[in-house]
């Protein structure tokens, strides 16, 4: 049976919500206080790139389940489940700030005249919910009518869409019986399919998120601390992580070494979990924390200074060309992109910088943007490949030699066929492997 579903704050996480719950049979309004925004969506496309976005916001914008709209007055006590998808970006000192979410609440629970369930998705320190629903409670006429619940995203950018449809795993931190029954009416498709559900508690919800992000990033900086002992002893690190991945306990996913992890989730989120272990002074958290950032900045560091060394130390005047802006493929996103950082650094030393994107704008004019791979790489002495879009993955070593001035390539994701580049006369170097002419 469909529900009504308001979903408020309509930005990643909020647009691919909305257009998932309109594809699983639901009624669908997403509020965000943007009205340009909001136009957009009601055109039926998203305001970001997404794989496979577009496709569904068109076809149930189209079809009248889904729509958009700036007044939460719409939706207040027209929705069955009211679903928080605002974000919560890194504040002062690492810690989330929460005031998006707070502007939101504060918004809606006025005019709340009747109970309902408000779900929270956005990743929050915890303790978060129940600050929000004693928040909702006091604001709103329905009073102790209104009940909190939270049930975390764990969405992949560039797969968030496949994310939304076909979880590996829905979390519903609850307090209710009914609220329960009310989220598992409304991932009903997913759990017929044998989705795994955990029934928790609030303050479980939203350490499974954060817990779950932060075991990932250090899955990332282990294998590039490795690549840095592979680097000072000759040994190959992308062997080394498949004899890993073999081990059952351990899984090969995540043990990409390479230019290590950025975006707007796994930084700001691995930041805000340290912060509140220092607010609850469990500093074996925080510091563990600590050390997993350390090693993801110093290999964005490592892959700048390998540049200039291969460029005989002084890259003043020289042209650099970069494969990729994105922090990763399949989206625009370049929030703490690795990628942008290293192009950055190059620039700032002096270089003449090209870099090229299939997706992702440029922000810096100390950075030249590539309309084509081409034009990012014509008379380069050095070529990086920083984000792993299939496009560059697909090129031709021997056909692109004749753009470059000097074949020299630096593969900071360790994801290009080696000895197809080798075999056309280029010098490949990557972190944590010998390297190869």
């Amino acid at each position: 049976m469909s529900l009504r579903i308001s979903v408020i704050g309509t930005s990643y996480l909020g647009a691919t919500h909305a257009a998932g719950m309109a594809e699983l049979g639901h009624e669908v309004i997403g509020v965000d206080v943007v009205p340009e925004v909001v136009q957009v969506l009601n055109q039926g496309r998203s305001h970001f790139y997404e794989d496979g976005l577009d496709p569904l916001l068109a076809r149930h914008t189209e079809s009248g389940r889904l729509r958009f709209t700036t007044d939460p007055a719409e939706v207040a006590d027209w929705a069955d489940i009211h679903f928080l998808c605002v974000g919560t970006p890194q504040g002062d000192g690492g810690a989330a700030d929460l005031s998006q979410l707070h502007t939101a609440v504060d918004a809606l629970a006025p005019l709340l005249t009747r109970a309902a369930l408000v779900v929270g998705r956005s990743t929050v320190p915890v303790g978060t919910a129940q600050a929000l629903q004693e928040r909702l409670r006091a604001a709103a006429p329905a009073g102790d009518g209104i009940e909190i619940a939270w049930t975390p995203e764990f969405l992949q950018e560039g797969h968030a869409v496949d994310n939304t449809l076909r979880p590996d795993r829905l979390v519903f931190g609850v307090q209710s019986e009914q609220a329960k029954a009310l989220l598992h009416r409304c991932y009903a498709l997913a759990i017929s399919e044998d989705t795994p559900v955990i029934n928790c508690d609030l303050a479980t919800a939203e350490l499974i998120k954060t817990a779950a992000n932060a075991f990932l990033a250090t899955k990332i900086s282990f294998i590039n601390a490795m690549a840095q002992m592979c680097q000072a002893s000759g040994g190959d690190v992308t062997l080394l992580a498949d004899a890993l991945g073999h081990d059952k306990r351990i899984g090969r996913e995540f043990l990409n070494a390479g230019l290590g992890f950025g975006g707007g989730c796994f930084p700001k989120d691995i930041r805000a979990l340290a912060a509140r272990a220092r607010e609850l002074e469990v500093n074996v958290l925080s510091d563990f924390i600590g050390s997993v950032e350390s090693i993801n900045q110093q290999q964005r560091t490592q892959v700048a200074e390998l540049a200039i060394e291969q460029l005989g130390g002084d890259v003043t005047g020289r042209r650099i060309g970069i494969l990729g802006a994105a922090f990763k493929p399949g989206t625009d996103d370049i929030r703490d992109s690795p990628a942008l950082t290293v192009a950055r650094q190059l620039a700032g030393a002096g270089a003449e910088v090209w870099v090229y994107d299939p997706q992702a704008v440029v922000p810096d004019n100390a950075i030249r943007r590539a309309a084509t791979v081409r034009e990012a790489v014509t008379d380069a002495e050095l070529v990086l490949h920083l984000t792993e879009w299939p496009e560059f993955r697909q090129l031709d070593p021997a056909e692109v030699i004749g753009w470059v001035k000097q074949p020299l390539l630096i593969d900071g994701r360790l994801k290009l066929d080696r000895p197809r580049w080798t075999d056309a006369g280029w010098k490949i170097v990557q972190l944590g492997r010998a390297a190869t002419v």
